[in-house]
């Protein structure tokens, strides 16, 4: 069995922001020489997150309206976590809800995707440097 592994790095300009990771997941793969196997995507941080769905910037104006409704980043003083210094409990949260991780079939070399799938990395505490792992695991 082979595996690879490699690390995307993202610093975003947004404090939130959604960013289509799937050609770089794809160019892991290409340098794996997996042709049959699996690829585990995730996010290294805790107010980050690594998701699939549609590229479709309307669901994805939609997401972040949906989750700000969800868990507020204002006020801050609304949550206890922020009682530490920080001011991202809201980020914490919004991660939670869109998950860590992705895996994904590798299937003659390529990701096994459904209609319209694309993999994602959601920010929700952006302007620094955070990282995502990717590892491909198969023959």
């Amino acid at each position: 069995m082979k595996t690879h592994r490699k690390e995307l790095w993202f610093r975003t300009e947004q404090r939130v922001a959604f960013v289509n990771i799937t050609g770089q997941v794809q160019a892991a793969v290409t340098e794996s020489g997996v042709r049959e196997g699996l690829c585990l995507v995730n996010a290294m941080h805790i107010t980050a997150s690594v998701f699939i769905n549609d590229d479709e910037g309307g669901l994805h104006e939609d997401y972040a309206r949906w989750l700000e409704r969800l868990a507020p980043h204002e006020p801050t003083s609304a949550w206890r976590h922020n009682q530490t210094g920080e001011e991202n409990a809201d980020a914490h949260l919004k991660r939670q809800i869109m998950g860590r991780e992705v895996v994904v079939a590798v299937t003659c070399g390529k990701l096994d995707f459904g209609p319209w799938e694309q993999i994602f990395y959601g920010e929700f505490d952006g302007q620094r440097k955070k990282r995502v792992l990717i590892k491909i695991l198969g023959e």
